[in-house]
């Protein structure tokens, strides 16, 4: 799997409107998991490297998933000024900067496909930029080439990567996968995501 790009979970951003008792990311989602170990779980399936960028509270539940050299733990981006999204992708890419790319994969998506990620892996293989797309939204991941290193270790704060996805030619890739779209940031979030899981339950049978 070395011709294959690298993961990054993104678990290290600011607070959401979820109004918990824990971290979003720490609540309990399939069978009881955290959303965290949802994520890594779809994304370890890939059997694609993945590594995790979190913060210390979070970092036991990532270490539950993957081995402890691939997490890189960060401040939490609320405690001092200039962290972000921005930052926690340079963090991730500069942690293997020898990939053949890598894919951004926000932690609080965890009905995203595996197969949804390995169709934006593949289509890295002749893009600079790819992402998925679902019913002609724009969603996760986004890949990005090798080509774009010093592009991404330069991200700072919160200005995440989307300059990057209009600046060079991006490829859509279409997936039958409404998970790309799901992100759980508030109670109504989770009461969603909860309900497509049990129409997929349902379809399945």
């Amino acid at each position: 799997m070395g011709s294959q790009p690298t993961v990054i979970v993104l678990a290290a951003g600011r607070g959401s409107r979820f109004q918990g008792p824990q971290h979003k990311l720490a609540q309990p989602f399939e069978g009881g998991a955290p959303v965290l170990v949802c994520t890594l779980r779809r994304a370890v399936a890939t059997q694609m490297k993945v590594v995790v960028v979190t913060t210390a509270a979070l970092e036991p539940l990532a270490r539950s998933v993957v081995a402890s050299r691939d997490v890189v733990v960060l401040p939490p981006a609320d405690s001092m000024p200039g962290l972000g999204m921005g930052s926690s992708i340079a963090a991730g890419v500069e942690a293997r900067p020898h990939a053949p790319g890598w894919l951004m994969l926000p932690g609080d998506m965890p009905l995203v496909r595996p197969a949804t990620l390995s169709a934006v892996a593949s289509a890295l293989q002749l893009h600079p930029v790819a992402y998925a797309q679902h019913a002609g939204r724009r969603g996760h991941p986004v890949g990005f080439s090798a080509e774009l290193f010093t592009d991404l270790v330069m991200l700072q704060g919160d200005e995440g990567a989307r300059r990057l996805v209009a600046r060079y030619p991006s490829q859509a890739v279409v997936v039958d996968d409404p998970g790309a779209l799901i992100d759980l940031d508030t109670v109504e979030d989770f009461a969603a995501a909860r309900q497509h899981q049990q129409q997929h339950a349902v379809a399945g049978r």
